[in-house]
């Protein structure tokens, strides 16, 4: 699905299902979007949890679809209400341009 539409198309279709399922009442303001970007944060815990205990390969790839969906699912909320209006799509691929001409580490001592 990702290849074949993108990740905008992908988003769209993570937030239909969210707000189907009632993740998204209420007015959405920044309060919400913060309380959602939050949630992010504790599935990456939940990612880092399944390596430390050795919970297996299905587990720890679970726990980091749950962070794609959360994170995908914020954007398309965010697009949807005219908070943000570029493309995922197109900043991803501008992004991963200038990464790969960036030199070993960029900066960073690790």
């Amino acid at each position: 699905m990702v290849t074949d539409y993108g990740l905008d198309a992908l988003a769209a279709v993570i937030h239909e299902t969210a707000i189907e399922k009632g993740f998204w009442e209420g007015p959405k303001n920044h309060d919400k979007i913060g309380n959602k970007l939050a949630l992010v944060h504790s599935e990456v815990t939940e990612v880092l949890e399944a390596i430390r205990k050795n919970k297996g390969s299905q587990q720890v790839v679970e726990e980091m679809a749950d962070v794609v969906i959360r994170l995908l699912d914020i954007y398309a909320s965010m697009m949807n209400g005219g908070l943000i209006e570029h493309s995922l799509d197109e900043e991803l691929n501008k992004k991963m341009e200038v990464n790969s001409s960036r030199a070993r580490l960029h900066g960073n001592l690790f």
